[in-house]
């Protein structure tokens, strides 16, 4: 039987009244709602015992001297449930996405199990859908920018890690860019000896190679086609990574501000959040997290055997 702790808890830096700017460490925790694998569950984010947006209210930058970046994990290395910050529901709790009425895996693919990294998303970023990119020449995927933490230490859902940024690599996911940064947990025994792309070729022999393969391939077990990159799948080093990061932070800062109506079209984008004051936001203070259950975890819910199944994809490597 799966065992949760009373609370989950983790280190980063607190939202500012600055959107750009940090401050000393406080706590986060999370409170796990429901059951593993099923539709009901949730793991909200906390501060100060209160429910928070992982989306709104976790500043992006933790040191924005040192360049470190708050990185919210969604999906631990090696399991399959696709885990996801939810941006249509208040708060922003983190579900499994779902398709047609059922929960979604992602498949082995050989030799992986599941997801090769920790998973998660930068907060206050947003990949814009009413913008083209000048250089991958299609719109952003309305989600917070995602990223892939290469560290030692499995992480855990709803956990707020100090990252370091090291490359970034851009899918065109169904006709939309969708950006994959690379980085380090600041804790990690190898992240003083990485600072650039060059470094996890190093000191990683072999990961960046094995993440556009995973990216090529994760869907066609499902009877999609190969994924397609930007760049010809080329990553990017620290410095254009950094300059994807600012402008998706200013796509999300023009969301805030109301520059771009968040219930337009397909956005169905939740503004509530519990910490916005600056004048220039839409400061949406939401009472809906006196409404969220206490944190009630139960035992995970069977999953189907064929999520354990591996696949064996013809092809190359890129």
């Amino acid at each position: 039987m799966l065992q949760f702790p009373k609370r989950l808890c983790v280190r980063a830096a607190p939202l500012a009244r600055s959107f750009s700017s940090f401050s000393p460490v406080c706590t986060y925790t999370s409170r796990i709602v429901g059951a593993p694998n099923s539709l009901e569950y949730r793991v909200y984010c906390e501060k100060d015992g209160k429910v928070i947006s992982p989306f709104h209210d976790i500043p992006l930058f933790a040191n924005e001297k040192a360049k470190t970046v708050n990185m919210v994990v969604e999906i631990p290395r090696w399991t399959n449930a696709k885990l996801e910050m939810s941006l249509g529901q208040p708060l922003n709790p983190i579900k499994q996405d779902v398709k047609k009425g059922n929960l979604r895996f992602v498949r082995n693919c050989f030799p992986h199990k599941g997801y090769i990294w920790n998973y998660g998303a930068l907060p206050q970023t947003w990949e814009d859908p009413t913008h083209v990119h000048s250089e991958t020449k299609a719109k952003g995927d309305n989600d917070p920018i995602d990223f892939l933490e290469i560290g030692q230490k499995i992480g855990h859902t709803g956990e707020v890690k100090e990252v370091k940024v090291l490359g970034v690599m851009a899918l065109l996911d169904e006709g939309e860019t969708d950006w994959k940064v690379i980085g380090i947990d600041v804790k990690d025994p190898l992240a003083d000896k990485c600072n650039d792309l060059e470094d996890v070729k190093e000191h990683f022999p072999g990961l960046i190679e094995s993440t556009r393969e995973w990216f090529r391939i994760y869907k066609m077990p499902d009877g999609k086609p190969e994924n397609q990159f930007a760049f010809d799948g080329e990553v990017k080093n620290k410095d254009y990574a950094l300059e994807v990061i600012h402008d998706t932070h200013q796509a999300w800062r023009d969301l805030v501000k109301g520059n771009i109506p968040a219930q337009t079209g397909t956005l169905d984008i939740s503004l509530a959040n519990t910490t916005l004051n600056n004048d220039n936001t839409l400061a949406i203070h939401d009472d809906a997290y006196k409404a969220i259950p206490q944190h009630s975890p139960l035992p995970a819910k069977p999953i189907d055997s064929s999520v354990d199944k591996w696949f064996f994809i013809p092809g190359k490597s890129l």
